[in-house]
């Protein structure tokens, strides 16, 4: 049994995001090399045996969002992109993913997800003040779930 979901994010993000953000953040979709520095999502725990075979933790950044091609569970193509408004009427960026995901990513993903809520148009605002930030899917199921971010954190669907 498996316990992949389908993870699909479209987003609209205003202009006001640094460039070291930005470098991350295409870090995070696969379109970009990993920064020196990580200020979004920081900690990406994971444990190993050390020389003595004993487990010890130890920090393996990773992109959250970067799978692309075919998709081995979820059908159809893995990818994500982000592109700039600056001729559009609402300025900023255009963000895109649709991943296969863990439910043990969903901690990490949750800290990304909650950082770009924060940047987001308010044309994603809803009614209760909390975000709509994309769907969510079980990979044997056939619709999705939406996913919202509420007082700065993802509202996983039970």
């Amino acid at each position: 049994m498996s316990d992949v979901y389908e993870l699909a994010v479209s987003v609209d993000l205003r202009d006001e995001i640094s460039e070291q953000e930005l470098v991350e953040l295409r870090w995070h979709l696969g379109i970009g090399p990993q920064p020196e520095h990580l200020s979004i999502v920081t900690s990406f725990p994971v444990v190993v045996e050390d020389e003595s075979g004993d487990p010890v933790i130890e920090n393996e950044p990773r992109p959250l969002l970067a799978g692309s091609g075919p998709a081995r569970r979820v059908s159809g193509v893995l990818g994500s992109e982000l592109a700039g408004r600056a001729n559009l009427p609402r300025k900023g960026w255009a963000l895109t993913s649709r991943q296969e995901i863990h439910p043990d990513e969903f901690d990490r993903l949750g800290e990304l997800l909650g950082w770009l809520a924060v940047r987001i148009h308010d044309a994603h605002l809803l009614a209760d003040d909390a975000v709509s930030i994309g769907c969510l899917r079980f990979h044997e199921d056939v619709t999705p779930t939406a996913l919202k971010v509420a007082d700065g954190q993802i509202v996983w669907p039970s």
